[in-house]
């Protein structure tokens, strides 16, 4: 049996839900452990060798382990929090263990860029180690930011299609049970096309969107 177009639409509704919300859980997980890892390193605002290097190791070991791998690893914590190792509620819990080390990483580069006068102009004016970090670094980074965020929903969207492989649903689904199992290459065509377009379009809005926020 051939897709036809109403399972084309669920399934890349279920995409967008998938990468909305592991995105939003994403972020609230890694842009604090990205502003804690700028921090507390040796020479910054509230520099604390301990937790930076508890922080880095444990971002390096989440980072280190392959999605498909981490997919199945964690299914008993994704079970303890759904209900459920399949679905698209289901592939949410490892997409966000996956993106948040990430986000981490791409939010502590971004902040890392800001340049060094910025925080000494800041500390000059009798600012708090908080107020230089939410009223200084974070909008002078914020055009690095908004480019960060834009390569990790881009990643967000090809790890959601690989959950597919496990019965994640959404657009990656679709094109293994249809696409590969059923030698469908219609279905397989339709389904990378869409995945490329919304990279695509993703990719366009968040340069312009960062060009319009460096130009202020």
């Amino acid at each position: 049996m051939l897709v036809n177009s109403e399972q084309i639409i669920q399934a890349l509704i279920e995409t967008l839900q998938m990468v909305a919300f592991s995105l939003l859980f994403s972020a609230v997980l890694g842009v604090p452990l990205g502003i804690a890892l700028v921090v507390t390193r040796k020479g910054h605002l509230l520099e604390n060798a301990p937790v930076f290097n508890v922080l880095n190791s444990v971002i390096n070991v989440f980072r280190s382990v392959p999605f498909i791998i981490l997919l199945v690893a964690i299914i008993p914590l994704t079970r303890l929090i759904v209900g459920t190792s399949i679905g698209t509620a289901a592939a949410v819990v490892p997409l966000v263990f996956y993106a948040g080390p990430y986000i981490a990483r791409l939010v502590e580069n971004s902040l890392l860029e800001v340049d060094p006068g910025v925080i000494e102009a800041a500390e000059s004016m009798g600012a708090t180690p908080w107020q230089i970090v939410f009223k200084f670094i974070l909008p002078e980074a914020m055009s690095s930011l908004i480019l960060a965020f834009t390569i990790a929903t881009v990643g967000l969207i090809g790890a959601s299609a690989m959950a597919g492989a496990i019965g994640g649903g959404g657009l990656g689904d679709l094109a293994i049970t249809y696409g590969y199992q059923r030698f469908d290459t219609q279905t397989m065509f339709i389904t990378v096309g869409i995945l490329i377009v919304m990279v695509q379009g993703l990719q366009s809005l968040g340069n312009i969107s960062a060009k319009k926020i460096r130009r202020r």
